[in-house]
């Protein structure tokens, strides 16, 4: 079965400024890939995040095979599979598996006929004698918690139960690369909940290397060893949750990632890591600041929700305590979150315990700047 060998931490894949360019019916072109690069390492969880149309998919569908990009490079555990516009590894031949949004198993088929397919196609059917096949069945059967359904039909399955086949399926040819694209799309949200959990235990007792498409954020950082934000055919980000949502690198990633609050404002002063700008509703420090250019003085202060304030008692003075109106109250039972006016930006605020602030009320509300960061 698969599993990460010991010694030196090794690439599983290994991409190099792929490009991709399509064209539409009006015969348009737009690149849905732009010089990515990126490193997925031996056992790692990497999930590529971003909205419709930023190229994950493709990207994704380019490391399977089933798109040929137009330049760039492709390594998989070593190997080249895709260089200089042309695939050196057929889709056949590449050591990956994959799960797709709807699964697509086959509903004709019993559970273990879906798992033992892989092993019985033309081309690995000469690699496998029907004695290892029967075993390598039983054995994945026995890791995914299977015994007993082989011969139930799919749809006779819950929804965490045709997942488990649906990845039992993608290793069995003993391949530690699985690739899902989008698997927990079509799930409400409790069961998603749940089987976010239990694909994630399980990559982690296969120690398979997993490349993972969405557009829920919530999932990528609960499942995530590395994100890498996407945007417009580009990687724009690649980090580790935590950093991701707590140092974006640019008012993108920090809108897309998290609940931001974004305040416009003007770059007045920037020493080392702090900065002061000014905004519509006054003076903002920030104790964290991006790269930014010299001759780029419109900035964007950006915060979480749930690091603000609110209060109707005037505080101790201290740096971004500001005045503002509520807009909306949301009661949403672990917390309120409040949409409140501040100079000419909106902020969003989660409470935790608080009084019932009311739409048109002022009050008091405050941003350690410890919890600011400064972006272009």
């Amino acid at each position: 079965m698969a599993g990460t060998p010991t010694g030196a931490v090794r690439s599983g894949i290994e991409i190099f400024e792929l490009e991709k360019t399509f064209r539409d019916d009006r015969e348009r072109t737009f690149k849905a890939l732009d010089k990515v690069s990126l490193t997925v390492e031996e056992g790692e969880f990497c999930v590529l995040l971003g909205p419709s149309g930023c190229g994950k998919t493709t990207l994704l569908r380019s490391i399977a095979g089933l798109e040929r990009p137009d330049a760039g490079s492709i390594r998989i555990q070593g190997a080249d599979v895709f260089r200089d516009g042309r695939s050196r590894v057929g889709v056949e031949d590449r050591p990956i598996g994959m799960v797709f949004q709807n699964y697509a198993l086959w509903p004709h088929m019993s559970v273990e006929q879906n798992i033992r397919f892989p092993l019985t196609t033309r081309r690995r059917a000469k690699k496998f004698a029907k004695k290892e096949i029967a075993e390598r069945v039983s054995q994945v059967l026995h890791v995914m918690g299977l015994q007993g359904l082989e011969k139930r039909a799919i749809s006779q399955l819950s929804g965490g139960q045709q997942q488990r086949v649906a990845l039992a399926r993608a290793i069995v040819a003993g391949n530690n690369i699985v690739l899902f694209d989008e698997p927990l799309s079509n799930v409400d949200a409790k069961v998603r909940e749940e089987l976010r959990i239990e694909l994630r235990a399980m990559q982690r007792q296969l120690g398979i290397t997993a490349v993972y498409v969405t557009h829920d954020q919530l999932e990528a950082m609960e499942m995530a060893d590395k994100i890498a934000v996407m945007r417009d055919g580009r990687i724009v980000q690649i980090d580790t949750p935590r950093s991701i949502y707590d140092v974006p690198s640019d008012r993108y990633v920090a809108q897309f990632v998290g609940t931001a609050n974004l305040v416009e404002g003007t770059l007045e002063a920037a020493a080392g890591e702090h900065a002061v700008v000014s905004t519509t509703a006054g003076r903002m420090v920030a104790a964290r600041i991006s790269e930014i250019a010299p001759e780029s003085d419109r900035v964007v202060v950006t915060s979480k929700a749930s690091c603000w304030t609110i209060s109707r008692d005037e505080p101790v003075p201290r740096p971004n305590v500001f005045r503002a109106v509520v807009v909306r109250a949301t009661y949403l039972g672990s917390y309120t979150e409040y949409l409140v006016r501040l100079g000419a930006e909106n902020v969003r605020i989660w409470a935790d315990s608080d009084p019932e602030f009311l739409t048109g009320e002022e009050v008091w509300v405050g941003v350690d700047p410890e919890h600011c960061r400064v972006v272009a």
